[in-house]
């Protein structure tokens, strides 16, 4: 007879536990203050993911104008970005009864930007963008609006944005960089499978 309770109370709790795990893939778009990018997000373990992402990013660079003067000026763009995250209280929110659907959570992650010189979207003759890498360690914080598949997103870290001369190898020059983020975002499709 203990035998048989044994192997109902383990049944009972395999059927009754719940995933607190990131969700194994979703597709988005986001927008916010300063773009607006598609991005992926891949289950690595139950707590880890790689967002993967494409965009265009507002950036403020500098240009010559027709007397060799420097001119500041704000452009759109493109930016790869790969940002593996650590969604660290996945577990304490989903017995709260808070949703964690969709990788609703705080996350620890490190970002690592690219903004080749492609394209520079802007009103400003002779504009140009340097290649450019950003690496920064970052928090935030992942929160779903209702049940719907609308997420907001917030985030800030400090790194260092490092300047690529014309053969892709590191220049000396670089600097600092600030990451704030404040996104909304539509997830288009999702998926929770193992």
């Amino acid at each position: 007879m203990k035998k048989i309770y044994v192997l109902f109370l383990l049944s009972a709790h395999t059927i009754f536990a719940q995933d607190y795990s990131v969700e194994k893939s979703t597709f988005s778009f986001q927008t916010g203050l300063f773009g607006f990018w598609l991005n992926n997000e891949s289950r690595l373990s139950d707590k880890f993911t790689l967002k993967t992402e494409i965009g265009l990013d507002v950036f403020t660079q500098k240009s010559n104008d027709n007397e060799n003067e420097s001119v500041d000026f704000d452009a759109l763009v493109p930016v790869i970005t790969f940002e593996p995250r650590w969604y660290y209280n996945l577990e304490k929110r989903g017995t709260a009864g808070k949703n964690i659907h969709k990788n609703g959570a705080n996350f620890v992650a490190l970002t690592i930007s690219y903004h080749p010189d492609w394209f520079v979207i802007t009103g400003v003759e002779n504009a140009y963008l340097n290649h450019q890498v950003a690496v920064v360690p970052k928090w935030g914080i992942k929160r779903n609006i209702g049940k719907s598949d609308f997420t907001y997103e917030l985030g800030a870290g400090l790194g260092y944005n490092f300047m690529l001369n014309k053969k892709h190898s590191f220049d000396d020059s670089g600097e600092v960089w600030l990451d704030l983020h404040a996104r909304i975002g539509y997830i288009f499709k999702s998926s929770r499978k193992k």
